[in-house]
Parts: C-alpha cells; sequence; structure tokens
C-alpha cells in the first residue's frame, strides 16, 4: 500500500512557510512596540504621530496574514497553483493601510461610514486589477 502525496490545496509552498515566520515575529514586534507607545509615552504630535501608523500598519498586516492565506487557499480552484506569498504579503499589506488610514481619518473626525466604504472599494478594485494583471501574463 503506497502513501499518496497530499492534494496540492493541503501542501504549504516553502514560501509560505517563510512568510509565516517573519510576519510572527514583525507582528509580535510591531504590537509590542504600539503597545510601548501607546501605554508609556505621553502623546506628542509628530514622530510618535508616524510611528504609531506605521506600527499600527504593521501589526495589522501581519495579524490579518494568516486569514488572508486561508480565504487565498479556499478560494483558488484546485486546477491552479495557490497564489505566491507576495500576492498574500500585498493583500495583507492593503488591510493594513486601509486600518491606518482610517485611523487617520478619524482623529479630525472625518472618518464616516461611507468614506471607509468607498475607501474598501477603492482598495479592493486596485487589488483586482493587479490579480487580472497578474493571471493574464501567466496564461500566455
Amino acid at each position: 500500500m503506497s502513501q499518496q502525496p497530499p492534494p496540492p490545496y493541503e501542501r504549504i509552498p516553502p514560501d509560505h512557510v517563510g512568510m509565516f515566520i517573519a510576519a510572527a515575529l514583525m507582528g509580535v514586534t510591531a504590537w509590542v512596540g504600539l503597545y510601548w507607545l501607546i501605554f508609556q509615552n505621553p502623546p506628542h504630535i509628530g514622530g510618535q504621530l508616524w510611528l504609531f501608523f506605521v506600527l499600527l500598519s504593521i501589526a495589522v498586516s501581519c495579524t490579518v496574514l494568516p486569514f488572508v492565506r486561508y480565504f487565498n487557499v479556499r478560494l483558488t480552484p484546485l486546477d491552479r497553483d495557490l497564489p505566491p506569498s507576495g500576492v498574500i504579503i500585498r493583500q495583507s499589506v492593503w488591510v493594513g493601510l486601509y486600518v491606518a488610514v482610517c485611523a487617520w481619518l478619524q482623529i479630525p473626525r472625518a472618518l464616516s461610514v461611507a468614506a471607509a466604504t468607498l475607501l474598501a472599494i477603492a482598495f479592493i478594485g486596485v487589488e483586482v486589477f493587479l490579480r487580472a494583471r497578474e493571471n493574464s501574463s501567466v496564461q500566455r
């Protein structure tokens, strides 16, 4: 009785393993840095505000990365290869950037449901066009 290899969607590509390790290290560092920045420093406008947005973006991007990969694995047809780690990282960065922009818009109280929805549609639209371009160049 010979063992059959697992289906392609159950195997984790090596670049995805490296992506998970890097995301875990960066995510923990960013969350610790964010905690330190919020609870140990008095609030100042300037460099600390930008550091907050950078750390927030990295922390959220690294946190949602496993979920983004899960959705990519679930939604990729079985006859196609999984997206490379660069695509998953880019999609996670979109989510982190979205959260950082929403936090930035919340400072002057300019964030509304309509603005958040339009911003999300814009980011999703850009990603759809990027994926369509990548898929068309692969199929040639």
